[in-house]
C-alpha cells in the first residue's frame, strides 16, 4: 500500500523514464490488460526511449483495448519477446498521434510491423504496390496507404532509414498510390481507358524522390490517343480519368484523406487544360514557359500510367531544362527567384518557418537548383531531381566546395528531419516549428536530443539555419574566388568556362571583366586580399541583386584600389556589416553616387556611421563652406573647397536616398516615398544654398575683401525657393542689392553686377562634379533685363509692369544666401503680388490657363511621349504645380496655410481649407511625388538629369529598382506611372481648367 503524500516506486521510475504525467501513466498501467507492461522492466525501458512516453502509453492502451480478447495476449507476448516489433510499434506510438488513431481503428494493422527481413528495410514501389493491391475503392486505398505509411514511419523513428531514405520511400509510396488510384479510375470508366494513353508525371518533391509525410503531390498529365482514336475525344477521356484520380486521392472520406494531388505546375497553371498531348506540352515550353517552369521540370519523373509515354515526355522536355540558362530572360528571372518569397508569411510566423523562413529548406533547394541550371547544360552529372544527390554532384564537379557541400548536406538533413517529425505527429501539412513546450520536447527527443531536448532543439535548429543562410550566398560566389585567387592549386575549382557561365547567369554582362576584377581584388597573400576574399562572396551577392552588377563590382575595385592600403577602410568593411551592404547597394545603383564617391573615396566612412547618412542642416553646411573659403588663397581655390563639401554632401544624400529606397537586411526600404522626396529636396536645397553662399564670399573677397559696397541677397526661385530640388536641378535665382550708406547707387550696382558675374564664373569652372548652374531667367524682363536690381527698382517694376506669370513665379521666392534681412524685405515686398488681395480676377485666371496650355503645346520636346514626361507630360510636375499655384494666388490672401513656397505643403493647406477633396489631393500628391522620384532616379542612374524614363533597358531596370520594382517588372512601373498621372490629369482638367 502506498503511504499518502509519498510517491510510489512506479511513479518515480516513470518520472525517470521521461513521462511528463507519471500519475496518469500510473493509472493506465494499473489497468488489468496492462499487467504485462507494468511488471516488465524491458517494456518500461522501451516506453522511456521513445519521443513521447505518455503518448506512446496512451496509444498502446487504446491498441490493446481495441484487440479482440483472444488477440490481446498475442500482441503483449510479441511485444515482450520481439525487440524489433517493440521498438517499431512503441516508436510510432510515441511520435505520431495520427498513426495511433489509425491503429486504434484498425487494430490488426500492428502486424504490418512484425516482419523484419533484410528486404523489408528498403522497400520499393513494387513492394508498396503489393501492399495496396487489394484496395478497390477510395476508402480501402486510404486504409492500405496508412498501413504502408506505418511501416515507413517505424523504420524512420527507429533509425533504420535516414531522412533521405525515408523521403524516397514516401515518394515510392506516392507512386504506388497514384498507380492504384489510376487503376480504380480506369475500372470505373473502361470506355475512357480504352480511348487514350495517359501518363502521370511526378513533379516537385515526389518527382525528386524527397517527399514529406504530408505534402501536395505535384503532377502533370500527358495523353495521346490510342491508334485510330480521335485526339480531341482521347484528351477529353484522359481528362476525366485524371480528374477522377485526383478526387480519389484528395477527397475526404470516413478514413480521412491521403494528400491533395496538385496539377498547377502544368502549362498555364490552373487556367490551362488539365491534360495535354505531348506536342501541346512541347509547343508551350518552347514558346511561352518562364524560367521557374524549367526549374520545376528538373524533378519531372514518369510515375504512373503509360510508361512509354511518360518516358517520352521526360526525354522531350529534358533538353529544354538544360537550355533554360541561355534564354533571354534567364537573368531577371533568376534575380526574381533569388528573392525568398516571405511576403505572404504572417510576421509572427517568419522565424518559425522551416521551409520559407531565413535559412530554411527553400534556400538550400533554390541554391542547388540554380547551380544545376547554370552548369548542367555542359555537365550531365548534375541532372538529378534529388537535392542531396545534386549537391553531391556539384561538389564532385568542383562547382561548390566540398566542405561547404558537406555543411549544407548536414543542415538540410536536420531541417528535413525536423519537418518530417513535425508532420508525422498529426499527419498534417505544416512547416512551422511548434511553440508549445510539450510539442518541442517530443520533437527534440524524436531527433535524439534527450538532455534538455527543448533547449537542445532550438540550439541545433538555429545553428543549422545560420549555416544555410551563410552558405546560400557562399555556394554561388566562393568558388568564383577560388577560381581566380590561385592560392591552392591542388584543389578542385571552377573551370574558366564554368566561372564565366555562373557570372553570366547571375546578371554580369561582361563575365570576363568581372573575373579580372575578382582576380585583382582577391589574389595574393596580403591582408587586403585576405579581407577581400572574406567580403566578396557576400558583396557579389548584393551586386547580383542589383540592376547593374558589373558597375557595382567595378566601382568596388576602384574604391578598393584607392583606399585598399588604408587600415580604417578594410576595418570598416570587415567589422561593420551595414557599411559593406550599404557600399554594395550604392555602387551598383547607378552612376551618380559611385562617381561622387570615387572623387572622394574617404566618404565611404559615412556608410558605417549610424548618423553618417543623416543630412546636415544649412547652418552647419554654410559654416563649413565659409570657413573653407576663408582659408583659401584664391577665389578659385575657395570655390573648389566649397565644391568638395558639396561633393561629399551630395554623396551623403544620394547614398541615404538609395539605401532608403532599396533597404538593407538591417534596415528595410522606407514605405513613404513622399518622405524620401522631401528629404532629398531639403538636403539638396540646403547644400546648394550653402554653396552659393560660399561662391558669394569668394567673389567678394577677391575684389573687396570682407565688405561689399552694397548689401546683396540671393533669392531662390522655382524648385530652389520651394526646397524641392533634385540632384540635377539648376538654381533659379533673383539677385537684389541695396547700396550701403554713403555709397553711390551706380557704384553699388557696378559692384553687384561684378559679384554676380564672378559667382557665375567661379561656379562654371570645368569640373567632373555635378554642376550647379545659376539661372536668373525669372528676373524682370527675362534674359533682356539686368541681372541684378536694387530693392527699389524691383518695387517700381512690379508695381508698373509686372505680369501675371511673374507674380506666379514669385510664389516660390525665398531668401537663400547673402544678406538675409534684405532677402526678407524682398519677400515682404512681393507678398501682395503673389497673394493678391481678394484673389485673382477672371482675366488673370484666363491668362494663367492660356500660358499653361501654350507651354504644353510648345515646350514638350519633339518625339517625347506625353504620358511619360515627368515635367511637362500629362499629370506630371507642371500640371500639379500650376494647379496648386492657382489655388495659392486665388485664395492665399485669405488662407495663411497657402502662403508657402512648397508644393506639397500648399496642396495639404488647400485640402485643409476645403478647396480640394481628400481623394483629389491624394491623387495630385501621389503623381507629384512619383514624377519627382523618377527624375531623382534618372539622375542617380545615368549621372545626368532627365525628364523621361531611360531608353536603355539596364538603366530603365535600375530606375525601376529605385522605385521599388523588382527584376522583370519594368512594364508594371511604366503602367503604374501612366495610370497615376492619368488620374492626376483628370483632376487637373477639373480644378485648373474648370472642365
Amino acid at each position: 500500500m502506498t503511504v499518502p503524500g509519498r510517491r510510489s516506486s512506479t511513479f518515480t521510475r516513470l518520472l525517470r523514464h521521461g513521462f511528463t504525467d507519471p500519475s496518469a501513466a500510473e493509472r493506465l498501467l494499473g489497468l488489468p490488460d496492462m499487467a504485462a507492461v507494468r511488471t516488465d522492466p524491458v517494456l518500461l525501458d522501451a516506453l522511456g526511449a521513445v519521443a513521447d512516453p505518455d503518448l506512446a502509453l496512451r496509444g498502446l492502451v487504446r491498441l490493446v483495448e481495441a484487440q479482440k480478447p483472444q488477440d490481446r495476449q498475442s500482441l503483449l507476448d510479441t511485444l515482450v519477446s520481439a525487440k524489433p516489433l517493440r521498438d517499431r510499434l512503441l516508436g510510432v506510438l510515441g511520435a505520431s498521434e495520427a498513426l495511433g488513431d489509425h491503429l486504434a481503428r484498425h487494430p490488426s494493422d500492428w502486424k504490418a510491423l512484425v516482419t523484419y527481413e533484410a528486404a523489408d528495410l528498403h522497400p520499393g514501389v513494387e513492394d508498396f504496390e503489393r501492399g495496396l493491391a487489394d484496395a478497390t475503392d477510395p476508402v480501402m486505398l486510404r486504409v492500405a496507404y496508412r498501413r504502408c505509411l506505418l511501416s515507413i514511419a517505424a523504420r524512420d523513428v527507429c533509425g533504420t532509414t535516414d531522412v533521405a531514405e525515408t523521403a524516397a520511400e514516401l515518394a515510392d509510396l506516392a507512386t504506388a498510390t497514384l498507380r492504384a488510384a489510376l487503376a480504380i479510375a480506369r475500372t470505373a470508366a473502361p470506355a475512357d481507358a480504352a480511348l487514350c494513353r495517359l501518363a502521370v508525371i511526378a513533379m516537385g518533391k515526389c518527382g525528386g524522390h524527397e517527399l514529406n509525410y504530408v505534402s501536395d503531390v505535384d503532377v502533370i498529365f500527358v495523353a495521346e490517343p490510342v491508334e485510330g482514336a480521335d485526339e480531341s475525344k482521347a484528351v477529353q477521356a484522359a481528362t476525366r480519368l485524371a480528374s477522377h484520380l485526383m478526387r480519389i486521392c484528395s477527397e475526404t472520406t470516413v478514413e480521412g484523406t491521403i494528400w491533395p494531388v496538385d496539377a498547377n505546375l502544368r502549362p498555364e497553371g490552373r487556367n490551362g487544360p488539365l491534360v495535354r498531348t505531348l506536342s501541346s506540352h512541347l509547343a508551350y515550353y518552347q514558346r511561352w514557359a518562364k524560367t521557374w517552369e524549367f526549374q520545376a521540370l528538373l524533378k519531372a519523373r514518369a510515375v504512373a500510367g503509360d510508361p512509354a509515354l511518360g518516358e517520352e515526355y521526360v526525354e522531350a522536355v529534358s533538353p529544354l531544362v538544360w537550355q533554360a540558362a541561355e534564354r533571354e530572360n534567364f537573368v531577371p528571372d533568376v534575380q526574381k527567384m533569388r528573392r525568398r518569397v516571405v511576403d505572404n508569411i504572417p510576421v509572427a510566423e517568419v522565424e518559425r518557418e522551416l521551409k520559407l523562413g531565413p535559412g530554411g529548406l527553400r534556400d538550400v533547394e533554390f541554391a542547388v537548383q540554380l547551380l544545376q541550371l547554370v552548369h548542367g547544360r555542359s555537365d550531365a552529372t548534375l541532372h538529378s531531381g534529388s537535392t542531396l544527390e545534386a549537391l553531391r554532384a556539384l561538389a564532385a564537379g568542383g562547382y561548390v566546395g566540398r566542405a561547404d557541400a558537406a555543411q549544407m548536406d548536414s543542415a538540410y538533413r536536420f531541417l528535413r528531419a525536423m519537418e518530417h517529425r513535425i508532420q508525422l505527429y498529426r499527419l498534417r501539412r505544416t512547416h512551422l516549428v511548434p511553440e508549445d513546450e510539450a510539442d518541442l520536447r517530443r520533437l527534440g527527443r524524436s531527433l535524439g536530443l534527450r538532455t534538455d531536448p527543448v533547449a537542445g532543439l532550438n540550439k541545433e535548429w538555429k545553428r543549422h539555419a545560420s549555416v544555410v543562410r551563410r552558405l546560400h550566398e557562399k555556394l554561388f560566389y566562393r568558388p568564383l574566388l577560388d577560381a581566380v585567387a590561385q592560392l591552392t592549386p591542388g584543389e578542385t575549382r571552377l573551370s574558366p568556362k564554368a566561372a564565366w557561365q555562373r557570372l553570366e547567369a547571375l546578371g554580369y554582362a561582361d563575365p570576363g571583366a568581372a573575373l579580372r576584377h575578382l582576380e585583382a581584388l582577391s589574389s595574393g597573400v596580403t591582408r587586403k586580399a585576405a579581407i577581400q576574399r572574406t567580403l566578396l562572396p557576400v558583396l557579389l551577392g548584393w551586386f547580383a541583386d542589383s540592376a547593374d552588377p558589373d558597375a557595382g563590382l567595378l566601382g568596388f575595385r576602384k574604391v578598393s584600389d584607392a583606399l585598399g592600403k588604408t587600415p580604417w577602410y578594410l576595418r570598416l568593411l570587415r567589422d561593420e556589416g551595414a557599411a559593406a551592404e550599404n557600399l554594395a547597394r550604392v555602387l551598383s545603383a547607378g552612376r551618380l553616387a559611385p562617381d561622387l564617391l570615387l572623387r572622394a573615396p574617404e566618404a565611404v566612412a559615412l556608410l558605417g556611421d549610424p548618423e553618417g547618412l543623416r543630412p546636415r542642416g544649412r547652418d552647419h553646411l554654410e559654416q563649413e563652406i565659409l570657413a573653407a573659403v576663408g582659408r583659401a588663397d584664391t577665389a578659385e581655390a575657395g570655390v573648389a573647397a566649397a565644391r568638395g563639401v558639396r561633393r561629399r554632401e551630395l554623396f551623403r544624400t544620394a547614398a541615404a536616398d538609395l539605401i532608403g529606397s532599396y533597404g538593407t537586411e538591417e534596415s528595410p526600404a522606407e514605405a513613404d516615398p513622399g518622405a524620401l522626396v522631401d528629404r532629398v529636396g531639403n538636403a539638396v536645397t540646403d547644400l546648394n544654398a550653402a554653396t552659393l553662399a560660399g561662391a558669394l564670399r569668394a567673389a567678394v573677397r577677391e575684389h573687396w575683401g570682407d565688405t561689399l559696397p552694397t548689401r546683396f541677397a540671393v533669392i531662390g526661385m522655382g524648385r530652389f525657393g520651394g526646397r524641392e530640388q533634385s540632384y540635377g536641378s539648376d538654381a533659379d535665382v533673383l539677385f537684389v542689392h541695396e547700396p550701403r550708406e554713403g555709397v553711390d547707387e551706380h557704384e553699388a550696382t557696378r559692384a553687384a553686377n561684378t559679384v554676380v558675374t564672378e559667382m557665375r564664373r567661379l561656379l562654371q569652372v570645368p569640373t567632373a562634379d555635378p554642376p550647379l548652374l545659376i539661372d536668373a531667367d525669372l528676373r524682370p524682363e527675362g534674359k533682356s533685363g539686368p541681372l541684378v536690381r536694387t530693392l527699389a527698382s524691383y518695387e517700381v517694376y512690379y508695381r508698373r509692369w509686372g505680369l501675371v506669370w511673374e507674380s506666379q513665379a514669385l510664389l516660390r521666392a525665398e531668401p537663400m544666401a547673402g544678406d538675409m534681412e534684405l532677402g526678407r524685405r524682398f519677400v515682404d515686398l512681393v507678398a501682395s503680388l503673389r497673394y493678391p488681395a481678394e484673389g485673382l480676377g477672371d482675366d488673370a485666371v484666363r491668362e494663367i490657363r492660356r500660358l499653361k496650355a501654350r507651354m504644353e503645346s510648345e515646350r514638350l520636346p519633339r518625339g517625347a511621349d506625353p504620358t511619360l514626361h515627368t515635367k511637362l507630360g500629362r499629370g506630371g510636375l507642371s500640371d500639379v504645380e500650376w494647379t496648386v499655384q492657382l489655388f495659392q494666388m486665388r485664395h492665399g490672401w485669405a488662407e495663411p496655410g497657402l502662403r508657402t513656397t512648397r508644393t506639397r505643403e500648399a496642396l495639404a493647406a488647400a485640402h485643409a481649407a476645403g478647396l480640394v477633396t481628400t481623394e483629389d489631393a491624394q491623387i495630385l500628391d501621389e503623381a507629384w511625388v512619383l514624377a519627382t522620384r523618377v527624375r531623382n532616379g534618372v539622375m542617380l542612374v545615368r549621372g545626368r538629369a532627365g525628364d523621361t524614363f531611360p531608353s536603355d533597358s539596364r538603366e530603365l531596370g535600375a530606375v525601376g529598382r529605385y522605385l521599388g520594382y523588382g527584376p522583370g517588372h519594368v512594364g508594371d512601373m511604366l503602367d503604374d506611372y501612366r495610370r497615376i498621372t492619368r488620374r492626376a490629369r483628370a483632376v487637373v482638367e477639373e480644378l485648373f481648367y474648370g472642365a
